[in-house]
């Protein structure tokens, strides 16, 4: 496979103009920006108020995107693949309606249950407009972002993103308001971001509209196989810290979990990249040429990437404490393996261009199984490292797997 490396002066203008790329690196860039943006805010949060605040408020805003991510219902993916060629009011206010109501709904049952599963967390049912409200308005940026990049417009989210950095500044004045003084904080710039894009929705001709139910209908096998894929992603990442706790301890965890969240970081550049390619593929751009362009922008960003976190890992491991550098080892193992998820990405927005919701659930079962049965087999055996083994030799198998499939398919060359 020829991967479209630039050779000139002008073929680099010509990268630099592609849609493809264009988008990329202002979902890259946007991405990254949302990471530092939640590590001020968090550094910020910390100095200004109390640690039992600051552990309120976490609690508070991961509850608040686990009922989001659960009543997404795979319409987040649905609006990227038929927003190009379907009626783009209907679908984009359908989606936000059915999700953002789902949202609210079991947003009420949490508060309703909250002595149940979570009792310090009583401060919701002092506040439950508040929390309700925030709920409701952060589904609704989620989906009116996702319509900007399906119609090539990331720069919008880019921008948008930058008003959500205000969450910064808001904890401030709001700091006599303790944890939900941070959660207010979240919640306005949320607001403010929200409120801009109502300005870009206007610039490209988008109204409300009412519910489309043939698009639900349509469109409802696709958006449930990719809602179900994305569920199996999601999976080990909160599996694999109890696991890690059971079986090595608390010290052990620790040095997973930090491990792993650095090793995240490169995952972003893939991510990034391979949503680009859902949205031009989505458009209709030839499947071969979009393929081998975004393989060849992760190969290009990720590799100094990678080389960056192995040289300097353990530097940045004693930043957060020297205790942390014991886990440098596995980082170093985890690492590697981001090629893999790289072209594991990849095929996967391959088979949701194509539609193709049982390949697509396969990969993403065949994953999760391989991760989490490998990482619990190789750490009995290796301790904390076995875990990055299984992570490079889950993931190689997998990508071995799907590189028989493209050339069983013989469509690639």
């Amino acid at each position: 496979m020829n991967l479209p490396i630039p050779k000139s002066i002008d073929d680099v203008r010509q990268l630099l103009t592609d849609p493809l790329f264009k988008n990329s690196f202002f979902i890259l860039s946007s991405n990254v920006m949302g990471i530092i943006f939640s590590f001020l805010f968090w550094l910020v949060a910390a100095r200004l108020y109390p640690k039992e605040d600051v552990g309120v408020a976490t609690a508070l805003l991961a509850a608040a995107s686990l009922l989001i991510l659960l009543t997404r219902f795979g319409l987040d993916q649905s609006i990227i693949r038929f927003f190009p060629h379907g009626n783009k009011d209907r679908i984009l206010s359908t989606s936000i309606a059915v999700s953002t109501a789902f949202a609210l709904l079991l947003g009420v049952v949490f508060i309703m249950g909250i002595d149940t599963w979570s009792p310090d967390l009583q401060i919701v049912k002092l506040y439950p407009l508040i929390f309700l409200g925030i709920l409701g308005i952060e589904s609704t940026t989620h989906y009116v972002g996702l319509s900007f990049l399906a119609m090539r417009k990331s720069e919008y989210t880019f921008i948008r993103n930058l008003f959500a950095g205000m969450r910064i500044v808001f904890l401030y004045p709001l700091v006599f308001f303790s944890a939900l003084g941070i959660f207010s904080s979240y919640g306005l710039a949320i607001m403010l971001s929200f409120l801009v894009s109502l300005i870009f929705l206007a610039r490209v001709g988008i109204k409300p509209a009412r519910i489309d139910r043939p698009f639900l209908r349509e469109s409802f096998r696709y958006s449930s196989g990719t809602y179900v894929a994305g569920l199996l992603a999601l999976l080990p990442a909160q599996i694999l810290p109890l696991m890690v706790l059971n079986v090595l301890g608390a010290t052990e965890t620790a040095d997973y979990y930090i491990a792993f969240t650095m090793t995240s970081v490169l995952f972003i550049i893939p991510q990034s990249v391979t949503m680009s390619h859902f949205v031009e593929g989505s458009h209709g751009e030839s499947l071969k040429t979009i393929t081998k362009k975004s393989l060849a922008v992760i190969l290009a960003t990720l590799t100094p990437a990678v080389i960056l976190l192995y040289v300097f890992g353990g530097f940045f491991l004693s930043l957060i404490g020297k205790s942390y550098v014991e886990g440098l080892d596995l980082l170093r193992i985890m690492i590697l393996s981001s090629f893999f998820v790289a072209f594991q990405q990849t095929y996967l927005s391959i088979k949701k261009i194509q539609k193709d919701i049982r390949e697509l659930i396969a990969i993403s079962a065949l994953s999760f199984v391989l991760l989490v049965g490998l990482s619990y087999i190789l750490m009995l055996e290796f301790g904390i490292v076995g875990i990055g083994y299984a992570w490079v030799l889950g993931y190689g198998v997998l990508a071995l797997i799907i590189g028989i499939q493209i050339r069983r398919s013989n469509w690639l060359k």
